[in-house]
C-alpha cells in the first residue's frame, strides 16, 4: 500500500470513528423541543390534526431504537446505525459512478507522456 493509500484509509476510519463518537454522545443532548414544522402547527392551533406517518412503527422511529428501554442509549445506538447505514450508502454510490477504466500497466504511462508533450508524429 502507498502512503497516499495509507492516508485515504487513514482519513477515512478516523472521519468515521468520530462520526461515531459524536453519533452516540451528542445525539443524547439533541433538543426535545419540537422542531419548525411542528412547532408552527402547534402555535397556529392544528397540531391536533396531524397523523401519524408511514414509518412511525419502524425499529428506529423518533430517534431511537425500538426494545431499549434507556432514552439516552438507545438515542446514542440509533445515531450509530444512522451513521452506519449513510456510509454504507456512500461506499455504495462511491463503487457504482467509480466503475471506470483503469489503464492496465505501461497504458498509464503512454497516456501521460501524450498529453504531457503532445502526440508523437
Amino acid at each position: 500500500m502507498t502512503a497516499n493509500r495509507t492516508n485515504t484509509w487513514a482519513i477515512i476510519v478516523g472521519g468515521m470513528l468520530v462520526a461515531l463518537v459524536l453519533a452516540f454522545f451528542v445525539s443524547r443532548y439533541a433538543s426535545s423541543s419540537p422542531d419548525g414544522l411542528e412547532k408552527v402547527a402547534q402555535d397556529q392551533g392544528f397540531i391536533d390534526t396531524a397523523t401519524e406517518h408511514a414509518t412511525a412503527e419502524s425499529p428506529l422511529a423518533d430517534y431511537g431504537v425500538e426494545g431499549i428501554d434507556d432514552e439516552g442509549l438507545s438515542t446514542g445506538l440509533s445515531g450509530i446505525i444512522g451513521v452506519v447505514v449513510t456510509f454504507g450508502i456512500g461506499v455504495l454510490i462511491f463503487a457504482i459512478f467509480s466503475n471506470r477504466k483503469r489503464p492496465t500497466d505501461g497504458e498509464g504511462d503512454a497516456a501521460a507522456a501524450v498529453t504531457s508533450s503532445g502526440p508523437a508524429s
